[in-house]
């Protein structure tokens, strides 16, 4: 425990010296998984109430075309149900609950909420197209369409709403039909030469990287070269710090009470917006 202390107190004053200037974006993570039920209303709902503004969340496609909010394929680990989300129907689906008693939730259900707040300014969507093999082309297509559709329906003007995804093939197809989307790469690698020039190469200006392996030169290239950052994981409070230290413009959370209490209260210096 001294240990951590430790470093969490290096990282802060790291930190410190490096972000008076900065300004950080936090956004709660599938609601804030490790405080909340994840990926339920009652999750983004309570963000909300914090003070939370910006989400992540995922999307899958059921047997029968629907839009839902799962991060799994499988809904074993989540839910009390087992089977495979792309090989149920919505009703099969809607008759799970989830390990803490609620609904699992379907997009017109999260796009509704979107709308009734009307002051959410922050959203990523990630495409959950893998396995690759429960998304042939034609499916792919079939989703991506759905998805940018709901989606963008009713987006407020000047909210960022963001596709986001490591499967190459969405953000393509979604590139190719409507130029301009907003995207996000994300990528299993840190911030560096090769994942800074693959999204160069692709046309995406925001890059979503892990921390580990990420160092401040390479944010800064990244920088230079008219990319937008967010890292990940974003676990803890060290996780946090450890973002902005590396200067990075997107900060990822599970813990959003926590990291929005913390910062708050102990690093009034950075410049965070949540």
């Amino acid at each position: 425990m001294k240990k951590i202390l430790i470093t969490l107190a290096a990282v802060i004053m790291s930190a410190a010296a490096f972000a008076q200037d900065q300004q950080v974006r936090f956004f709660s993570h599938r609601g804030g998984r490790m405080e909340y039920d994840e990926n339920t209303i009652s999750a983004f709902e309570a963000s909300y109430k914090a003070g939370y503004r910006g989400y992540e969340t995922d999307i899958r496609m059921t047997k029968d075309g629907k839009l839902v909010i799962l991060h799994d394929s499988n809904l074993t680990r989540t839910t009390d149900t087992e089977g495979v989300v792309e090989q149920m129907t919505e009703a099969q689906i809607r008759k799970a609950r989830t390990k803490k008693g609620n609904r699992v939730m379907f997009l017109d259900e999260l796009m509704d909420w979107l709308d009734s707040k009307g002051d959410v300014t922050y959203v990523e969507f990630e495409l959950k197209t893998s396995p690759v093999e429960l998304y042939p082309e034609e499916r792919l297509r079939e989703y991506c369409d759905k998805l940018y559709e709901r989606v963008m329906r009713n987006k407020p003007a000047g909210a960022t709403y963001l596709f986001t995804s490591g499967d190459y093939r969405g953000l393509r197809y979604l590139q190719q039909k409507h130029p301009g989307v907003q995207m996000l790469l994300i990528t299993g690698k840190p911030c560096n030469d090769e994942t800074i020039a693959l999204c160069k190469a692709m046309g995406i200006d925001r890059l979503g990287a892990t921390m580990d392996g990420t160092s401040r030169a390479a944010v800064k290239k990244a920088h230079e070269e008219g990319l937008i950052v967010s890292l990940w994981p974003g676990h803890s409070v060290a996780d946090a710090m450890l973002g902005v230290y590396l200067g990075a413009d997107f900060l990822c959370t599970d813990i959003p009470v926590e990291v929005k209490t913390f910062m708050e209260t102990k690093t009034p210096w950075v410049k965070a917006i949540y």
